[in-house]
């Protein structure tokens, strides 16, 4: 009994020591640099050199939408525009039109947001530019406080306002969000202050509202200047200084209140129906208070959370794996939620409506499940491996981080007083702190989480669905319904390794180099072609990727479900002798990410992986490609889950989908293999089918071309290249794919579809047909594609207020022949649409007849000059592009000629061209418009 006594009481003087010693704050990044001015305003400075040459801005401002008064709801949000319309130092549309021939693209490089209670405004900005580096700090400034506010620009900006709302307000989420907020916000302040705001308020404010509203929240004590990136930090100090020293904070200034959402009592719950909801949906959030982290002994808990939250991830995407799950998908997750609150929530998605009571009764039994058991140590084990993975990932990469994923954490250190630290700390913490996480304080974490009190349970679906979903009563009862024959979790991990032999492989038998773009092309004896592009872009990646021309063109009809499925499918078993979720198990704490595909016109591998873990990453591909594992209930459940999903959204159609349906099935003449899949599509799956046309597309190598990029030695991986890919099965066939002549319609097409219940339309505008492919041709497409988009932006936005964003977009591709595509699309009032359309097609003719103006020729060739300049430093961007020309069979060199001379040729004259020759009488006009009454 003293032993025991003894033992007690060491472990509690143990757990106050361990207490003690981490009772002391996170030490915030030491390389940042913050000041105070006199006037309060907040900054932050890190120097960061990726990527080379840019720098990372945000202008934080403390005030949202929960700060305006009854009359100001909506300018919040509206402030945020008005700030690039028109500052002291930028008139009118200056800001945009400067940074644009700077380079800088609105909306990826220049953009803000408006939330609750913070207003952030952003840019990312060449260094290389001593003039725009330094005017870059004025435009931060001018939004601070020099907004000119002009009431004709004011009134210029309400339609762009109400066709954002239009854009995000009129459709089925917004209306379910509506019924939602004032029972998830409590009534609160939170429900009434949309950032959106009221349309109403939006027509008909006095623009002396919204000068209120500046000048009351736009003040030095509530900002922060936040500047991360490729520069020298005196200097930057040194403009913060010089652009915001002079602003003075305002006397007598209103208070900054930080309003609350109280608490309800139990459990709150509702039933919110949608006629343009297509699947149903059950969640539930437990609000929890916010708990703050400051000391290390904080941080130790947040990495307990987080693996808590990992293996409950990991449950749910088991259960959603077996043969009969009870749902498609479900989520369960601890986290933070707003107003200095926390949230767990549950969210789950049945198969149907039918199956609802019963998701909502599995989710519930993991949540008793978790309370009553726990997890295993099993579970524990590995997601320690993954969590660790992740922070030692971070870490490896520190010096190539970019400069954007350092800016959130200064961003709500200044907002809610979060600490900022480095990947140095947290890989240390995580490696001396992580072993120490007991399965106990893990467990402990559902009683502290799982709660009946302030809790919240909704079910949203279609109202064609009303007679078979539960009322609020029944709701309530499937909430606190207890599973009396519940049983632990039982852990399906086993320890067998993914490959049983290892392949012998064949050897090198060519070698060629081409030093141009840095890529060495082998060629193995089994006739396997692999293009390897090392690189220093990421410390700790490797991406690869494979294809074969072939695809379901080989295919009969009676055969394309099959052989578009084939790849789905064969994935669902796991490889090997491993189940789907014992591989899953088997990788944790490994980066080795492989799937395959079959397309139309060829399939494929795609994968990613670190260098260490390169062998178990290839292991994999060549498992998933060689020794799929079929499990026929599993595929079942699969193809089950697929048909349930279609047939809830033939059920309830929504606008988007009648619209898109309907393009496709006009252009492509209702071709068959271009129809929207049915739900009786899935029964023409034949299994026994797929799996074979799955073998027989992964069945020769000798026609694969792979293409490996990142951090690795040529020298060094090739052993591993000859095992793994020169052990792959080859047959020497000569194979291609089948042209299966799905071409689209030629000639002018209009049509107007009826569907939906809100005031708005989506205009669809297409121009396709054949081209040579030649890089002239693509290089002008794209660059067409660009000056419509500025264009139509100052037209259709700008000047006549009619849209919020219109979308312009080029593709095109070479195989099985060569076609273009330039799409035009916007959302803007039924009433406007056709004058809006009017207006598109003027500005076409226009640059058709005289070519475009300079001005925007040269804001093009900025813009593609700056973003090449980013993407030839990114291992995606080769990856992506090694395989596009190898498939197309086209010069490897292209990209070195497109950087250093295409761009250049960009030409009032070659725009004008191609504007004639892509803007033709192919057109097809397609107007989505509300139902008629």
């Amino acid at each position: 009994m003293k032993k025991i006594i003894h033992l007690i009481l060491t472990f509690a003087v143990s757990s106050q020591l361990f207490s003690q010693k981490l009772n002391i704050p996170i030490p915030n990044n030491p390389a940042v640099k913050v000041g105070t001015l006199k006037n309060g305003l907040k900054y932050y400075i890190l120097k960061n050199a990726e990527p080379k040459n840019r720098m990372e801005l945000r202008l934080v401002v403390n005030a949202g939408s929960v700060l305006e008064t009854d009359a100001q709801q909506g300018l919040a949000h509206f402030m945020e525009h008005m700030n690039f319309n028109g500052t002291k130092n930028f008139p009118k549309n200056d800001l945009v039109n400067f940074l644009q021939k700077s380079g800088m693209k609105f909306g990826a490089d220049l953009n803000a947001s408006t939330g609750f209670d913070e207003t952030i405004y952003q840019l990312q900005v060449p260094t290389d530019s001593i003039r725009l580096f330094e005017r870059a700090f004025q435009i931060l400034a001018d939004w601070s406080s020099l907004a000119t506010l002009d009431t004709a620009e004011i009134n210029k900006e309400r339609g762009i306002i109400l066709e954002e709302e239009r854009s995000r307000g009129k459709n089925a989420q917004s209306r379910i969000q509506q019924k939602l907020y004032p029972l998830l916000f409590n009534n609160s302040r939170y429900a009434d202050r949309l950032p959106i705001g009221k349309v109403e308020i939006l027509k008909t404010f006095n623009p002396e509202e919204i000068v209120k509203f500046y000048k009351d929240w736009y003040r030095t004590d509530l900002m922060a200047v936040i500047a991360v990136g490729d520069f020298d930090q005196e200097k930057v100090e040194s403009l913060i200084q010089e652009k915001f020293s002079s602003l003075k904070a305002p006397k007598n200034a209103p208070k900054r209140t930080k309003y609350e959402i109280p608490p309800a009592a139990g459990t709150s719950v509702s039933l919110i129906l949608d006629k343009e909801i297509p699947q149903t949906t059950f969640q539930m959030l437990t609000k929890l208070p916010r708990e703050k982290t400051i000391t290390q002994a904080d941080y130790r808990t947040d990495i307990a959370e987080n693996l808590y939250n990992q293996m409950l991830g990991n449950r749910l995407q088991e259960i959603s794996k077996q043969p009969n799950a009870p749902f498609v998908f479900g989520i369960m997750s601890y986290s933070p939620f707003l107003a200095s609150l926390d949230v767990f929530q549950a969210i789950v998605l049945p198969k149907n409506a039918e199956g609802l009571e019963k998701a909502i009764k599995a989710i519930i039994d993991e949540q008793e499940r978790l309370k009553r058991f726990g997890f295993t140590k099993g579970e524990l084990e590995r997601a320690k491996k993954e969590y660790f993975t992740s922070v030692e990932k971070a870490y490896k990469e520190k010096d190539k981080t970019k400069s954007a994923a350092f800016v959130n954490g200064l961003v709500q250190n200044y907002l809610q007083g979060t600490s900022y630290t480095n990947a140095d700390f947290r890989f240390e913490f995580t490696k001396n702190n992580l072993d120490g996480i007991t399965l106990e304080e893990i467990n402990a974490i559902s009683k502290k989480i799982i709660k009946e009190e302030n809790r919240v349970g909704i079910v949203i679906g279609s109202e064609k669905d009303k007679e078979k979903l539960p009322s609020e009563d029944k709701i309530r009862e499937l909430i606190n319904y207890k599973n009396p024959d519940l049983k632990p979790y039982e852990d399906d991990a086993i320890l067998t390794p993914i490959l049983e032999k290892i392949p012998e492989g064949t050897k090198v038998v060519s070698e060629k180099k081409i030093e141009s773009i840095g890529v060495t092309e082998l060629i193995f004896g089994n006739g396997a072609k692999v293009a390897l592009k090392p690189t220093i872009f990421k410390n700790d990646q490797i991406i690869f990727s494979a294809t074969s021309k072939g695809g379901t063109s080989l295919y009969n009809d009676v055969d394309y479900f099959s052989a578009e499925m084939a790849s789905n499918i064969a994935s669902q078993g796991g490889v090997s002798k491993l189940s789907d979720i014992q591989l899953d198990k088997a990788l944790a704490g490994k980066v080795a990410n492989v799937y395959t595909y079959v397309g139309e016109l060829n399939e494929g591998i795609g994968g990613s992986t670190s260098p260490k873990d390169l062998e178990t990453a290839l292991q994999l591909m060549y498992a998933y490609v060689t020794q799929p594992r079929r499990d026929d209930e599993v595929v079942k459940n699969f193809l089950k889950n697929e048909k349930e999903l279609l047939a809830n959204s033939i059920k309830t159609l929504t606008p988007e989908k009648v619209f898109g349906d309907t393009i496709s099935t006009t252009l492509y003449q209702n071709h068959p293999r271009r129809l929207p899949n049915k739900a009786e599509d899935v029964d023409k799956v034949n299994i026994d089918r797929a799996f074979e046309i799955y073998k027989e597309r992964f069945a020769d190598f000798s026609d694969f071309t792979f293409v490996f990029v990142g951090n690795f030695d040529i020298e060094k991986i090739k052993p591993l290249l000859e095992k793994y890919i020169g052990g792959l099965p080859s047959l020497k066939r000569q194979e291609s794919f089948k042209d299966l002549n799905i071409s689209k319609v030629k000639g002018k097409i209009e049509k107007n579809i009826y569907k939906g219940l809100e005031d708005k339309a989506r205009v669809n505008l297409q121009f396709n047909g054949d081209f040579g492919y030649s890089e002239e041709e693509l290089v002008n497409l794209d660059a067409l594609a660009e000056i419509l988009d500025i264009k139509l932006t100052e037209k259709l936005r700008e000047e006549a207020g009619g849209v919020y964003t219109p979308s312009i977009r080029s593709s095109y591709e070479k195989l099985p022949k060569a076609t273009y595509n330039l799409t035009i699309s916007f959302g803007c009032s039924p009433a406007n649409a056709e004058k809006l359309v009017q207006l598109t097609l003027d500005e076409i003719a226009k640059i058709k007849t005289n070519g475009p103006e300079k001005i925007d020729v040269e804001k093009v060739i900025a813009e593609e000059k700056r973003s090449i300049e980013l993407q030839l430093k990114e291992n995606g961007f080769w990856a992506s592009y090694l395989l596009d020309q190898y498939s197309d069979g086209e010069d490897l060199n292209y990209i070195l000629r497109f950087n250093n001379e295409l761009i250049d040729k960009i030409s009032i004259e070659s725009v004008k061209k191609a504007a004639n020759q892509f803007c033709d009488e192919n057109m097809a006009k397609f107007v989505l418009l509300p139902e008629k009454k």
